[in-house]
C-alpha cells in the first residue's frame, strides 16, 4: 500500500514534465521531403483543379502524421510510472501494423517473363512503330483544336451566321492542316520498310487494325477534346470566355420578336458540335492507302459525348437567354398594346365619343410622352452571352406611337381646317349680304333684318369661334407642319372679325342710299298710279258710248283688255302698299280703283250676253233646220230675255243714281239718250221679234 501511495505521488510530476516536453519546439517536416513524395505521384493524376485540392489534402495528412509521430518520439524520453489511472488518461491510438497473413514466398520471375514475352509477341501497341505513331499524334494534337473560340469574347459580339461560317472554315482549315502534317508523317512512316520490322506476315492484318484503332483513338480524342473545350466556354461558373452573340429586338408588321430567333441561336451553337463531329471523317486507313482501298478510320464523335455536349449547351443557352427574354417581356408588357390592336380600338372608341380639342391634345401628348420614353431606353443591353440591340424595336415602337399621335393630329387638324373654312364661309356670306345692292325695298328690308340678326348673335359666335381657332393654332403650330394654304386660311379666319366691322360701315352707307332711292321710287310710283287710274276711269266712262251691236266682239275684247289693265294696276297698288309698309309709311289708298272694278262689271255681263245672243241667233238661223228644237230654243230665248231685262234695269238704276249727282249731270247725257240703255232695249226687241216670228212658226 505504501508503494502505491508513493507511485501516485509521482503522477503530478510526470504529467507536468510531459506537458513541458510537449511544449518544446518541434523540427518541422522538410519541404524537400514533400516534393519528393509528390514526385512519386504520376503527372496525369496531378492535373485538374479537383486534383490540386486532393493533393493539398494529402500533404496536410502527411504533415499531421509526421507531427504526431514526432510527439510520440519526444514523449518516449520520459519514464512512464506504472499507474493504472495514467493508462486511462493517456489512451493513444495504436501504431499501424504491417498486413499479416500474406504469402510472399512463391517466386514470380518466371511467370512474369513468360507473360512479358507473350505480350511482346501479340500486343502490337508495344511495337516501336506504334510508339512513333503515338509521338506523331501527341506532337500534332497536344495543343491543337479544330475550333478555337477561346478568344472570341475579346473580338466582340458575333452573329449566328458568322459563328457557323467561322466554325465551318476553322474545321475545314484544321482538317487540311492535319492531313498535310500529321497524316503525311504517318504515311511517310509506313512508307518505310522498317515500320513492319518484327511483324509476321500472318499478323499484318491485326497490326494494321491496331494502327487504325490507334489513329481512330487519336482523332476521336481530338474531336472529343475540341468538343469539351467548346462546351467549357459555356461553363456557368466561369463566364470569362463565354462567347458574346449579337441579337436584335426587331419590329416588323406589328410584331415584336428576336432576330435571330432564340431557336436559331441555339441551332447555331449546336451546329458547332455537329461541325466538329463531321470533321476528319474521310481519313483513309494505312491499309487502304497502301493497297488503294476506300476504308476510312473510325473518327466519329462518340454519341454520348455529342449528346452530353448538346444537352449541356442547350441548358446553358436557355439559362443565358433568361435575361434577354425578361427584357423583351418588359417591352411587351409596357408597349405591346401599341401593336396588338388595343391602341387602334382605344383611338376609335375615343373618336366615337366626340371629345373636345383639349381632350384630343391630352391624348396626343400621351403618345408623344410614350415616344420620348421609348427613345430614352438604352439602345444596347449587354448580358453574359448576348449583346441585345434594341434600336430597331425602339424605333418601330416610337414610330408606332408617333403615327397614332399623327392620326389624332390629322383628325383635329382636319376639324380645325374645316372650322376655319366654315368661319370664313360664314363671314363671306355675311359680306355678300352686307354689300349686296338691294333691287327692291323688300330685299333691302330683308338684308337689314339679316344684318341686324348677325350683329346681335352670329358675330359674337363667330368671334368666339375665331378666338378658339386661334388658341388651337397656338398648339398645332408647334406639332403639325402647316402648308402655305393652311397658313393663309388661318390668317384669313383670324382677321375676319376686324375686317367685318369695315364691311358693316360700308353696308350702312349702302343701305342708306338704297333706302333713299326706294323712298323716291315709291313716291314716283304713287304719282304714276294716280295718273294711270285717271286714264282707266276715262276708259270706263267711254264704255257708256258703246252702242253698235255689230261691233260687239270688239267691245268684248276691249273690255277684257281694260280688265287686265285694272288687274295689273291692282297688283301695282298692292306692291306699292307693301313697299310703303316696309318703309314704315302708311299705305296709300286708291278708292277709285275699287269703283272702277264695280263700274266695269255690268258692262262685262252686258257685252258678253249680247255677244252670246248674236252667236246663238246666227247658229239658229244659219244652222241645219232639222237639228233645231223649238222648246229648247224658247227656253234659251226666255233666259236671254230675263238676263237682258235685268241688265236694263241695272243700268236704269245706275242712270238715276248718276242723275242725282250734279257734277256728273254735267258730264252725262239725258236718260233717254243713253247708248247703253238704247242697246239693251234694242236687243230685248230683237229677242221679242225672233220669238214671235220664228218660234211661233215652229
Amino acid at each position: 500500500g505504501l508503494k502505491i501511495v508513493n507511485k501516485k505521488r509521482f503522477l503530478p510530476n510526470y504529467l507536468f514534465m510531459k506537458t513541458r516536453v510537449q511544449r518544446n519546439p518541434m523540427i518541422p517536416i522538410q519541404q524537400q521531403w514533400l516534393r519528393s513524395m509528390l514526385a512519386l505521384v504520376p503527372q496525369s493524376l496531378m492535373e485538374g483543379r479537383d486534383r490540386e485540392l486532393l493533393t493539398e489534402d494529402l500533404l496536410k495528412e502527411i504533415v499531421r502524421d509526421y507531427e504526431k509521430s514526432m510527439q510520440r518520439c519526444v514523449c518516449k524520453i520520459l519514464v512512464k510510472p506504472d499507474i493504472k489511472e495514467l493508462d486511462k488518461l493517456e489512451e493513444e491510438a495504436p501504431l499501424p501494423v504491417l498486413p499479416l497473413g500474406l504469402d510472399y514466398s512463391s517466386t514470380w520471375h518466371n511467370s512474369y517473363m513468360k507473360a512479358k514475352q507473350q505480350i511482346i509477341s501479340s500486343l502490337h501497341i508495344l511495337h516501336p512503330t506504334m510508339k512513333t505513331l503515338l509521338d506523331f499524334g501527341y506532337t500534332a494534337f497536344f495543343n491543337f483544336l479544330l475550333v478555337g473560340f477561346s478568344s472570341s469574347r475579346l473580338k466582340g459580339p458575333i452573329d449566328c451566321k458568322s459563328l457557323k461560317t467561322d466554325a465551318s472554315l476553322s474545321c475545314s482549315k484544321a482538317e487540311e492542316e492535319i492531313m498535310s502534317t500529321w497524316y503525311q508523317r504517318v504515311v511517310g512512316l509506313f512508307s518505310q520498310s522498317e515500320a513492319l520490322d518484327g511483324v509476321k506476315l500472318d499478323q499484318l492484318e491485326s497490326f494494321y487494325n491496331c494502327v487504325a484503332v490507334l489513329m481512330s483513338n487519336q482523332l476521336k480524342g481530338l474531336l472529343q477534346r475540341t468538343t469539351e473545350v467548346f462546351v467549357k466556354l459555356f461553363d456557368p461558373e466561369d463566364r470569362s470566355r463565354l462567347p458574346l452573340f449579337k441579337m436584335d429586338l426587331t419590329y416588323d408588321e406589328n410584331r415584336m420578336e428576336f432576330y435571330p430567333s432564340l431557336q436559331d441561336l441555339e441551332e447555331a451553337i449546336l451546329f458547332v458540335v455537329d461541325c466538329i463531329g463531321q470533321t476528319l471523317q474521310n481519313v483513309q486507313t494505312m491499309r487502304s492507302w497502301l493497297t488503294g482501298g476506300t476504308a476510312t478510320v473510325d473518327a466519329e464523335l462518340p454519341a454520348h459525348t455529342a449528346q452530353w455536349a448538346k444537352s449541356t449547351l442547350k441548358k446553358s443557352v436557355r439559362d443565358n437567354l433568361e435575361g434577354p427574354k425578361e427584357h423583351f417581356k418588359g417591352y411587351v408588357e409596357s408597349y405591346g398594346w401599341l401593336v396588338d390592336g388595343t391602341a387602334e380600338e382605344r383611338i376609335n372608341r375615343f373618336i366615337a365619343e366626340q371629345p373636345s380639342f383639349d381632350e384630343y391634345t391630352t391624348f396626343i401628348d400621351e403618345f408623344f410622352t410614350l415616344k420620348k420614353e421609348i427613345m430614352s431606353l438604352p439602345e444596347v443591353i449587354y448580358f453574359p452571352m448576348i449583346c441585345l440591340n434594341c434600336e430597331d424595336l425602339k424605333q418601330g415602337l416610337a414610330n408606332c406611337a408617333n403615327n397614332f399621335a399623327k392620326m389624332l393630329m390629322d383628325k383635329i387638324f382636319t376639324d380645325y381646317r374645316e372650322e376655319n373654312e366654315r368661319i370664313c364661309s360664314e363671314f363671306e356670306t355675311i359680306k355678300e349680304w352686307a354689300l349686296k345692292v338691294p333691287e327692291s325695298t323688300e330685299e333691302m328690308v330683308e338684308i337689314m333684318d339679316y344684318i341686324k340678326r348677325v350683329k346681335t348673335k352670329d358675330i359674337c359666335d363667330l368671334a368666339q369661334r375665331s378666338k378658339e381657332c386661334c388658341r388651337q393654332m397656338s398648339y398645332l403650330i408647334d406639332v403639325f407642319p402647316f402648308a402655305p394654304e393652311d397658313i393663309e386660311l388661318n390668317s384669313t379666319a383670324i382677321l375676319w372679325p376686324k375686317k367685318i366691322n369695315l364691311i358693316f360701315k360700308e353696308h350702312d352707307i349702302l343701305i342708306e342710299q338704297s333706302k333713299t332711292k326706294g323712298e323716291r321710287e315709291a313716291v314716283q310710283k304713287c304719282d304714276n298710279l294716280h295718273v294711270e287710274l285717271d286714264k282707266l276711269y276715262n276708259s270706263v266712262i267711254e264704255l257708256e258710248e258703246y252702242s253698235e251691236l255689230d261691233r260687239m266682239q270688239q267691245y268684248v275684247t276691249d273690255l277684257r283688255t281694260l280688265q287686265k289693265t285694272i288687274q295689273d294696276t291692282d297688283e301695282t297698288v298692292a306692291a306699292l302698299n307693301k313697299e310703303e309698309t316696309l318703309l314704315g309709311w302708311k299705305p296709300s289708298e286708291f278708292s277709285l280703283l275699287n269703283n272702277l272694278k264695280a263700274e266695269i262689271e255690268p258692262y262685262q255681263k252686258l257685252f258678253n250676253l249680247i255677244l252670246k245672243w248674236q252667236r246663238t241667233e246666227k247658229r239658229w238661223m244659219d244652222g241645219t233646220f232639222l237639228e233645231l228644237d223649238g222648246e229648247s230654243m224658247e227656253a234659251e230665248m226666255d233666259e236671254f230675255y230675263r238676263e237682258m231685262y235685268k241688265l236694263l234695269r241695272l243700268f236704269q238704276q245706275k242712270q238715276k243714281k248718276a242723275a242725282s249727282d250734279k257734277k256728273k249731270m254735267l258730264r252725262r247725257k239725258a236718260v233717254k239718250g243713253n247708248p247703253t240703255l238704247t242697246m239693251c232695249s234694242t236687243v230685248l226687241d230683237q229677242i221679242k221679234d225672233f220669238k214671235v216670228r220664228k218660234c211661233e212658226g215652229y
